[in-house]
């Protein structure tokens, strides 16, 4: 498509001339294009002051894969100028831009380890990137129209729970860090609960849109509050039992809080009561409260939560001892950071993956942070932008699920590195290593930018006065 405006020809009134003008969608590509050049730059940058401060030299393996990457990224905006010409120009130059500074600092914790080949954390973390960036685009090219997901919402309930109970069964199931949450087929392994929470966010938005009005027009009044009949909390208790089976079973408390509370934000923006938020959060801090004191491993996060640098917490198997040290590193960071390739992160237990945001912070001091969390707050900002201006009830709440669980989940992560909260197991996203991870989070890039391309290409008629009083212009949502 062109970048000039398309015209219907002019037709002549009794009061002046009618003149039809059709937006076109190349500039936002254009912008796109802009937007992601420069990310690829920053990213290839970060990855050469890596290698200049740990070796002291550039060149080897990792960049000419990071090329290919750019290379993939580029081939996947002339996709999109496309399968979705009118999707959103922020939204992938973002997560490429933390894809990328991800893959520099794994590749900075491999050099400090001395590990190179395959078993070098960043030399995979470019290969599941592109893994994840062609699934994403395949995803976008078969879904052509978000409203078709909605038909599907109860395979979508059906798939999430085999995606959560497969790690529970003998011989395929495996657990790391005391978390039952793996599968593994010969030296591959996969986190299939990230693909869970895609297809929960589906089926959320598919349910609410057709139960809302039940959950939430009916109820008695209380404080100011309509709070909800009891034979309608049958989904808010089913989600909580779920939340509680993660927790027994798969000792995952972070996965537990993350399915638990995009529920919560999904019925909130459904029904708008904030009743449902209130309910939700004493019996999630209800039932935590009582698997601290029946479930050793939940005591033990709590322990090394409050009391961290007691001696014997710090010291014990599976004690304090990695939030302290993460904790060390931040404060070794400072504001400015030590530099790209001049910290110690090796020195963290699973700094490339659990404590990636404590190598960062050590590397690129407070202000990096602030930049990487602006980010984050840019890409759920225009997750929400596309959610609340969606023209139909299930394209807003799908899209305010994907973006709010991306939001969660940094939340959930940065909040237990940083001590704000108890230390969960969840992966920063895009940021850590991670293969699963990486694909759940860029087929929730593909889904945001189907989303947003459907937006915009609803039709929306405005009269524009200047110069013609009787022209009127057509085009979507800012």
């Amino acid at each position: 498509m062109t970048t000039q405006a398309i015209e219907a020809g002019p037709r002549t009134s009794l009061t002046g001339t009618i003149r039809i003008r059709l937006r076109t969608p190349a500039r936002r590509r254009n912008l796109e294009l802009v937007l992601l050049l420069g990310a690829l730059l920053l990213s290839g940058g970060a990855l050469v002051l890596v290698e200049l401060g740990a070796l002291g030299r550039v060149g080897g393996t990792v960049l000419g894969l990071e090329a290919g990457l750019a290379a993939l990224l580029i081939a996947g905006h002339v996709a999109l100028r496309v399968v979705a010409p009118e999707a959103d120009p922020f939204v992938l130059p973002i997560a490429a831009l933390l894809n990328g500074i991800g893959i520099a600092e794994i590749t900075r914790i491999d050099i400090s380890k001395g590990v190179n080949g395959w078993e070098a954390a960043g030399i995979r973390q470019i290969v599941w990137t592109a893994i994840a960036i062609v699934t994403a685009f395949a995803i976008l090219v078969a879904v052509r129209n978000h409203r078709v997901l909605q038909r599907y919402r109860y395979i979508a309930m059906f798939s999430a729970i085999v995606l959560l109970l497969l790690p529970m069964l003998p011989g395929i199931g495996r657990t790391v860090s005391g978390a039952r949450v793996w599968i593994g087929v010969g030296p591959f392994s996969f986190q299939p609960g990230e693909l869970a929470k895609i297809a929960l966010a589906v089926f959320f938005a598919g349910y609410l849109v057709t139960a809302r009005d039940s959950l939430s027009m009916v109820g008695r009044t209380f404080l100011g509050m309509r709070f909800p009949r009891v034979r309608d909390l049958g989904p808010i208790l089913v989600i909580w039992v779920l939340a509680m089976a993660v927790i027994v079973f798969q000792h995952d408390l972070g996965t537990a809080l993350l399915y638990f509370g995009l529920f919560l934000v999904m019925i909130y923006v459904a029904t708008g009561r904030l009743s449902w938020v209130l309910l939700g959060l004493l019996l999630f801090l209800g039932g935590a409260v009582i698997a601290g004191r029946v479930l050793d491993y939940v005591a033990g996060r709590f322990n090394s939560w409050l009391d961290a640098f007691n001696p014997a917490i710090y010291d014990r198997s599976g004690g304090s001892y990695q939030l302290v040290q993460g904790l060390f590193g931040l404060a070794d960071g400072g504001l400015i950071g030590t530099g790209l390739g001049q910290g110690r992160p090796d020195i963290v237990p699973l700094a490339e993956s659990d404590y990636i945001i404590a190598s960062l912070g050590e590397e690129l001091g407070l202000i990096g942070l602030f930049a990487i969390l602006a980010l984050y707050l840019l890409f759920v900002s225009r997750g929400f932008r596309i959610g609340f201006t969606g023209q139909d009830d299930f394209g807003r709440l799908l899209g305010v699920g994907l973006s709010f669980v991306v939001a969660l989940q940094v939340f959930i992560v940065i909040g237990g590195v940083t001590r704000v909260i108890p230390l969960t197991g969840l992966t920063t996203p895009f940021l850590a290593a991670g293969g699963s991870s990486l694909v759940a989070n860029w087929i929730i890039v593909a889904l945001l930018l189907r989303l947003s391309d459907s937006v915009r290409n609803q039709p929306r008629w405005v009269v524009d006065t200047a110069p013609n009083p009787l022209s009127v212009t057509g085009g979507g949502p800012a």
